[in-house]
């Protein structure tokens, strides 16, 4: 609203619309954004507590998985929203380090709030900022170690610093195993690189035992049950036929009447009918196939000329479980049962029903070389389950980065300790105000090392003072804190390795959010529309209605 030579307000803004301007916008979303980072900082570290999530609906999750948390939490304030963003970036990405994220870009507006309050521009924190995350990234690519994919101990110990942080902790090294054996075995060359897609890697929950019977099975486990009970509950040395068309009749695609005028014909139809059904059976059979994963329905009739036949079908599988088959059996999807050939057919060791609590599952094991696997979480409660498949995932994509990529960095805090002390000496060169930006970016990386010794009870300043001195020494570069003692050790030696595109990503992601938030010098929060908003408690006029939210004792009156 303004006010015209006259004193006429001119309005501009629909009526009841909120607008913040210049540094108070600029408080108002950093303050937001800080207190999302505050709720997960606690979070980070092998000493990071848990937060228990409850829903409107009453569901309740227990995690310390920075994405899962964001996603849970329903933050409303646009600014915060820019957070919940960068976790779910930093998940889709890489999968892992969505909190240090977050901890981040809400360390860099904390430092970007302190710089504005000495009259340092947006604009030159801004560029200060983008700087330094360049030269964080070549540092990173500096401090990395090269891996190869047949290391099989150093990519376990990547697994288990990832799997360190989480619930299931317990049973780390073994989850590590199988993690590392999963992605190596979906793991593909091309082109000289690596390529390792974790969607191939199934994972299936089921309640009951504990998580170190969590295992890996060398091909698919299906949820669904043998099709007939007459057929064989396990069919060794199977060769398995895939089929995208259904075992049944076509019937036809427009209105059609057949008049049948004696029984006699009714006999020639039901006849015709069931020869059909077994001609597609004998293709089965001909082919060499005694086992049958179909995409869509069978006929109860087909059904029972493949039990004869002792073939184990099973009905109505997903899409993507087909996929899957086809690439762990090395057998073809075939749209009609007429292609069928004893060529186009997949190979496992074993099929089996394996019944689990009153679940039956189908089990397809040691396919030859398969190219999709399946894990098979066991633990004793949902809530465990949960975070279990929560942390399989994050360690899938951190072992699947380094097998990608080739290149780890030690963790504990060890590579931000190393960035500080290099963006330190790159401010002094840069110089002018962009220095006081890079050197309050090179304070808010600090922040990881800070949060972890927080977390697990320690002193922040001994130990910051201590790793600061450690790092400048030359030959330090992958010292960090070792939580247990609260000592500055070399976290190489203690095999505490994380992948080299977790932190890149880090940098990356924390870094746009912080500028994004920090251009915004204007905060305009558009509300009303045509209907009326919803009366509050007591039928009172909602408060912030164009100036009438003091009319609560007015019984709702129509205005």
């Amino acid at each position: 609203m303004s006010t015209g030579g006259g004193n006429i307000p001119v309005l501009v803004l629909k009526e009841g619309t909120g607008r913040t301007t210049g540094r108070d916008a600029q408080k108002n979303n950093i303050m937001a954004a800080k207190i999302v980072a505050e709720a997960v900082k606690t979070t980070l570290g092998p000493c990071g507590m848990d937060k228990m999530l409850v829903t409107s609906l009453g569901d309740v999750s227990i995690t310390n998985d920075g994405a899962t948390i964001m996603k849970e939490l329903d933050v409303q304030h646009p600014a915060a929203k820019m957070l919940v963003e960068v976790a779910k970036a930093q998940d889709n990405e890489v999968g892992d380090g969505t909190t240090t994220a977050v901890v981040l870009a809400g360390e860099l507006l904390a430092k970007a709030e302190s710089l504005l309050n000495q009259n340092i521009h947006p604009t030159v924190i801004i560029e200060g900022f983008k700087k330094a995350s360049e030269k964080a990234q070549e540092v990173l690519d500096k401090i990395a170690i090269p891996v190869k994919i047949s290391e099989d101990k150093t990519l376990k110990d990547v697994a288990v610093t990832s799997l360190s942080s989480k619930a299931i902790n317990v049973a780390d090294n073994h989850f590590a195993k199988l993690i590392v054996d999963s992605v190596k075995q979906v793991a593909e060359k091309v082109d000289g690189k690596y390529k390792a897609d974790v969607d191939l890697i199934k994972i299936v929950r089921k309640h009951g035992k504990s998580l170190e019977e969590t295992e890996l099975v060398k091909g698919m486990v299906i949820d669904k049950e043998i099709a007939s009970s007459q057929m064989p509950k396990l069919v060794e040395n199977a060769k398995i036929a895939l089929l995208s068309e259904k075992l049944e009749i076509e019937k036809t695609e427009f209105d059609a009447k057949i008049n049948i005028e004696s029984p006699e014909q009714m006999q020639l139809f039901l006849d015709e009918e069931e020869r059909m059904l077994k001609e597609m059976v004998a293709s089965v059979t001909k082919s060499g196939a005694n086992v049958v994963f179909c995409e869509k329905g069978v006929d109860d009739m087909a059904l029972h000329f493949l039990a004869k036949a002792g073939v184990l079908t099973v009905k109505s599988v997903s899409s993507s479980d087909m996929e899957k088959l086809s690439r762990a059996t090395g057998g073809e999807i075939l749209a009609s049962v007429k292609d069928l050939s004893a060529k186009a057919l997949g190979k496992a060791k074993k099929v089996e029903e394996v019944k689990i609590g009153d679940d039956k599952l189908i089990y397809v094991r040691e396919c030859k070389n398969p190219k999709a696997v399946t894990i098979v979480i066991r633990g004793a409660s949902s809530h465990l389950l949960d975070e279990a498949e929560r942390s399989l995932h994050d360690g899938l994509c951190v072992v699947r980065n380094v097998v990608e990529d080739g290149k780890i960095v030690a963790g504990g805090g060890a590579p931000e300790a190393e960035l500080a002390k290099n963006l330190r000496k790159y401010a002094v060169k840069v110089g002018g105000r962009e220095q006081l930006a890079i050197e309050a970016y090179a304070e808010a990386v600090e922040a990881i090392p800070l949060a972890l010794a927080e977390n697990a009870g320690l002193d922040p300043i001994d130990i910051m003072v201590a790793l600061r001195a450690e790092h400048e020494k030359t030959a330090s570069k992958y010292f960090g804190i070792e939580v247990t003692t609260g000592k500055i050790k070399n976290m190489v030696d203690l095999l505490v390795l994380e992948p080299l595109r977790v932190k890149q990503q880090v940098i990356k992601s924390a870094t746009e959010a912080a500028n994004m938030i920090l251009k915004i010098d204007d905060l305009i929060s558009i509300k009303g529309s045509d209907k009326m908003p919803p009366m509050p408690p007591g039928g009172g006029m909602p408060g912030g209605m164009g100036g009438m939210g003091g009319m609560g004792g007015m019984g709702g009156m129509p205005y």
